[in-house]
């Protein structure tokens, strides 16, 4: 391919850049005078008895200048054809000269003997080669094909690169990881083509990332994160209808006494009241890693994964509230917490058209059960035993047995959380422990007349005990029976 039908090709079929022209023009500038000062080369290069020297003249010089730019602005031009080309024109045109010119190297080396002329001598005579000395010609031939192999290899290794690099983001993409602004491939116009298309399946990649990310952000103010742990999944994308699993969970409702009590508030001022409050409590059972199950008229249901980060979260509520409350012209809000450790259903429910997580639960009917005796007993908190037996060891808590409920044919021990209460009430309450509890079991047995004297007992050590007063009271009754 000569200049000519070279230019002919690039400008017919590829758009060529300006530089690309510049380059051209130079190259053409250079060329001409490289080819008419050529025969300066070679008259050059003087043959000696030991090969030849080399003696250039003004002219020889300048034609070695000019061939040697000639040589450097067309293996440009030729690298940027390459570049034009798909790939199976440029493995073609890039390794068609090499093959021409191993061939031709090979053809002077097998046939160097046979030329006449005192340069093609002294190259006999540098090389070793005679008629006589075969063993010599096959040793550089062989070197010759080594030095073109490495070549070839080298040239391969160099168009194909693109290949491994889109092997890698190819990969990437699959799994999900390509986090790059662009990506890059090299290589020729083909390989620009498959970069321009893996950079818009980035692209819309990112975009569909930003939009699942912003929907999950959305949806966690509906659906919480905890609750994918608990299924299993990572967005809102991946539940399904009937999704569910069983897990032990802890389970606390909360209630907010006194919202509605004061008649002189409107519905919108209760409501307002109720939200504020709800938005202290709300960040709490998030920060013990809870989450919200179902918010209630005057309170919430929450979930979490252990009896003691509920509990700790549980003091922190009444913190919170108590902290709130000094700041509110409203009457002081109350917290009633009931707390019951056991299997949850975390799952899907609802149909196709709407989607609704929830927890299903036999527990629920208990914890409102165990409202309306905290609500009786005026008890800030009552747990049940399973909540004890699932603690850790070394976790420190004070509380007292308060009784027991008869629920699904099961007896339900319960008792009361006193670390959320004030510490002198919590310190009376502690020292009147075993005079209290003892007469609850007495009044379990039906010996009330014993529990009677003993609740009278606790009275007279802390009056203000409501759970003492309202089972002194209840045995009283039942002796009068």
């Amino acid at each position: 391919m000569n200049v000519h039908t070279f230019y002919n090709f690039a400008k017919n079929n590829y758009i060529m850049r300006k530089s690309t022209k510049i380059i051209f023009v130079f190259f053409v500038l250079v060329t001409i005078p490289a080819l008419v000062l050529g025969g300066s080369i070679i008259s050059g290069i003087k043959p000696t008895d030991t090969g030849f020297q080399f003696d250039f003249d003004a002219k020889g010089i300048a034609a070695l200048v000019l061939t040697a730019i000639s040589l450097l602005l067309g293996t440009i031009l030729y690298g940027r054809f390459l570049s034009s080309l798909p790939l199976h024109k440029t493995l073609f045109f890039s390794t068609l000269p090499l093959t021409i010119i191993y061939g031709g190297i090979l053809f002077l080396i097998a046939d160097l003997s046979n030329i006449e002329s005192d340069l093609a001598r002294s190259v006999q005579t540098l090389l070793n080669l005679s008629p006589d000395n075969a063993y010599n010609t096959i040793l550089w031939a062989i070197l010759v094909t080594l030095i073109f192999i490495a070549i070839f290899f080298f040239n391969y290794a160099i168009i194909c690169r693109p290949f491994n690099k889109m092997e890698k983001v190819i990969s990437r993409l699959g799994d999900g990881k390509v986090r790059e602004e662009r990506l890059s491939l090299g290589g020729g116009k083909q390989f620009q083509n498959i970069e321009h298309g893996l950079n818009k399946i980035n692209n819309n990649y990112k975009a569909k990332d930003n939009t699942l990310k912003s929907i999950n952000m959305q949806s966690q103010k509906f659906i919480p994160k905890q609750f994918f742990k608990f299924l299993g999944k990572n967005n809102i994308t991946e539940l399904e209808l009937g999704n569910q699993v069983k897990k032990r969970a802890a389970i606390m409702q909360i209630r907010l006494s006194n919202i509605s009590s004061s008649s002189s508030q409107t519905l919108e001022e209760n409501f307002d009241l109720l939200n504020s409050f709800l938005n202290v409590i709300s960040p709490l059972v998030r920060k013990f890693s809870g989450f919200i199950d179902k918010f209630l008229g005057n309170g919430l249901i929450a979930v979490f994964p252990s009896s003691d980060a509920a509990l700790d979260c549980s003091k922190a509520i009444v913190r919170a509230v108590n902290i709130k409350n000094r700041s509110s012209r409203h009457i002081a809000v109350e917290p009633r917490i009931t707390l019951h450790y056991g299997e949850v259903i975390f799952g899907i429910i609802g149909d196709e058209e709407r989607k609704m997580p929830t927890i299903v639960s036999n527990e629920a009917q208990l914890l409102s059960q165990i409202d309306e005796i905290a609500g009786y007993m005026s008890a800030m908190m009552i747990f049940t035993k399973s909540v004890i037996d699932s603690l850790p060891l070394s976790y420190k808590l004070l509380y007292r047995y308060l009784g027991s409920l008869n629920y699904s044919d099961n007896e339900i021990l319960l008792f009361e959380n006193l670390d959320v209460l004030p510490r002198n009430i919590a310190e009376k309450l502690m020292k009147n422990k075993g005079v209290f509890e003892r007469a609850v079991m007495l009044y379990n047995s039906g010996e009330y007349e014993k529990a009677n004297q003993l609740f009278a007992e606790s009275l007279q050590q802390y009056s203000s005990d409501k759970a003492s007063y309202i089972y002194f009271n209840k045995s009283k009754e039942r002796l009068s029976n």
